[in-house]
């Protein structure tokens, strides 16, 4: 994709790619829907199939404008999910730290029969909690913006 878009990457990043997603970022709406007509046309002169049935946009201040691509309106999402994370609108972490607690308690359930097991070293059992339950509660964690509330 680096190679692909390396004429449309602007110097300050605007954009984040990650396998098969890409997030474009700008201060208003029309700035985003140029963004997205510059990146619609670039790779389709490549032939790459786009799904805009998933495409969506996370509204952080445009006033109810509608966001386009040509002349299709695009849903307004209250967050989006990448690389893990979810990102609000209003930039709250409630919905990554319930995410996160979820994820932690299924990885505890997963693992609960080796917590559980009398004939299993404690320090075996240590490393897993560290690398599969402790991993996937904190993911992330480092990234996330606080704030006072």
């Amino acid at each position: 994709m680096d190679k692909l878009t390396k004429e449309i990457q602007d110097q300050v990043r605007w954009c984040m790619l990650s396998e098969d997603d890409i997030v474009l970022i700008d201060e208003t709406r029309d700035g985003l829907n140029s963004r997205l007509e510059v990146w619609r046309h670039t790779l389709e002169s490549w032939e790459f199939k786009l799904s805009w049935l998933k495409a969506e946009y996370l509204k952080c201040g445009f006033n109810g404008e509608e966001v386009t691509i040509g002349e299709v309106a695009m849903p307004n999402a209250t967050n989006f999910k990448y690389l893990g994370l979810i990102i609000e609108g209003r930039g709250y972490i409630h919905e990554d730290i319930n995410h996160r607690i979820r994820v932690g308690s299924q990885k505890w359930r997963n693992a609960s029969g080796i917590f559980r097991n009398k004939e299993i070293p404690m320090e075996l059992k240590r490393k897993v909690y560290q690398v599969e339950v402790r991993l996937a509660l904190l993911y992330g964690s480092k990234c996330r913006s606080t704030k006072k509330a």
